[in-house]
């Protein structure tokens, strides 16, 4: 997937937010060893290492793209590696603290990769993740849409992405089931303030859009593009406008 760094860091202090609150609910007890799975530029992954000071982390990343930024931050406590998230599940390994902000919801099978990345736990590790809640975010909800209309299913074959993130409940009983415990569960809401559709849309084109673009020739991404910012305006109604977009954080211990 062509991740674009500068798109994805236009919203760099909306996408922060939340992974400040995420590391806020690690305790820094016990943690000799974390990975940061989906790491991106690796720049948070950096901010963790400077967190948590006796800790090493490996930032694991499917995109080349992305991992290339980080290679300025690599030290004696921090090490990149282009690895996707199906391919770590895969690996044997165990870990203090598994990290992860806005990258789960790009995997399939919820209940199997959450089962297997938690089994990765050394007792007293900790489980932290953060991902954005698709199926009730507005922007989400009209792409879906959109996807499954003509002429873009003609265009994209049939194909959409479905989101695999589960419900709250969901989490709660997987997180029970594999042995944690301080489960804490919070969805909370990031507020976004455009001024017009076009910001909307250069937020969603930097993650979710991505593997919809890149299925298109140019004239279809042009038509699609289009279509799209006037179901923004037409969601919306007028601007500025509030994009209450929502986020799920979880934690637990082992």
């Amino acid at each position: 997937m062509p991740w674009n760094p500068d798109k994805y860091n236009q919203f760099k202090n909306i996408r922060y937010q939340p992974f400040f609150d995420l590391m806020e609910m690690i305790s820094e007890k016990n943690i000799q060893n974390a990975v940061d799975i989906g790491c991106g530029t690796g720049e948070q992954t950096s901010i963790l290492a400077k967190k948590f000071e006796n800790t090493s982390f490996l930032g694991i990343d499917s995109s080349k793209e992305m991992l290339v930024e980080s290679e300025k931050l690599i030290n004696n406590r921090l090490q990149f590696q282009n690895l996707s998230i199906e391919d770590f599940a895969e690996k044997e390994s165990l870990w203090d603290l598994i990290f992860s902000n806005a990258a789960l919801q790009w995997s399939d099978n919820h209940q199997t990769l959450f089962t297997t990345l938690i089994s990765k736990l050394n007792t007293g590790g900790q489980f932290a993740v953060q991902m954005p809640v698709q199926t009730e975010n507005k922007l989400n909800k009209i792409l879906l849409d959109l996807v499954s209309e003509q002429p873009f299913s003609d265009y994209l074959h049939g194909w959409k992405r479905e989101s695999p993130v589960l419900s709250i409940d969901d989490y709660a009983q997987i997180m029970f089931e594999g042995g944690l415990q301080d489960i804490h569960i919070v969805q909370k809401a990031y507020p976004i303030i455009a001024e017009n559709a076009e910001k909307l849309f250069d937020f969603i084109s930097g993650s979710a859009l991505i593997p919809y673009l890149q299925r298109l020739s140019e004239e279809q991404k042009q038509i699609f593009i289009t279509a799209y910012k006037i179901r923004i305006e037409i969601e919306f109604k007028k601007f500025p406008a509030i994009y209450a977009f929502k986020r799920l954080l979880l934690y637990g211990r082992r």
